[in-house]
């Protein structure tokens, strides 16, 4: 559509393969806060799709940096269902979906998938359709021992918890995944 994009990241080995599957159609980078703001300071519009698993999403734009940012630009905040990655995020919902800051719009609908939930279900789907059946063919066990992203979604068993970053938020003990399968 003519965009000009840089896609922001912290792993390297994801940057690469990014410009390798997608030919460099856009630009990607390394995510640094000074990086992150210079390339704010130029966009039209910045989406923030942080993910940090068990955590809430890490602060990428303060409210004293939307002064930097250009007139009018828009800020989409794909994170908000983990509390958002702009500080002045907030909610908000398919029927009332933006406001302004200091002259910066906000797009931060929670559930985004919700407004397409058709689409989103079938993809959802296509997804999760192979490890659905990997724990039906397999058994729970096998799945998770043959498949580590599996074995990642293991997050408690037999009262066990298995999740590292939920132990350490609320301060319960943890054992690895890998022990919770000889249980």
């Amino acid at each position: 559509m003519g965009a000009d994009v840089t896609v922001l990241d912290r792993s390297i080995p994801r940057l690469r393969y990014l410009d390798d599957v997608f030919g460099g159609s856009f630009k990607t980078s390394y995510a640094s806060a000074g990086n992150t703001i210079e390339l704010a300071r130029q966009a039209d519009m910045i989406v923030g799709a942080v993910l940090i698993p068990g955590a809430a999403a890490p602060k990428l734009i303060s409210k004293a940096q939307l002064k930097e940012l250009k007139p009018g630009a828009a800020l989409v905040d794909v994170a908000i269902d983990q509390g958002g990655c702009f500080e002045t995020s907030k909610a908000t919902t398919h029927q009332d979906p933006i406001y302004e800051v200091d002259g910066i719009m906000h797009y931060c609908v929670a559930n985004m998938p919700g407004a397409v939930a058709r689409t989103s279900t079938i993809a959802l789907g296509n997804a999760t359709m192979p490890f659905m059946i990997a724990l039906a063919n397999k058994g729970w066990k096998k799945a998770c021992a043959d498949d580590p992203h599996l074995l990642n979604g293991l997050n408690v068993h037999a009262g066990k918890l298995t999740y590292a970053a939920v132990g350490e938020a609320l301060g319960l003990p943890v054992i690895p995944a890998q022990d919770a399968l000889k249980i």
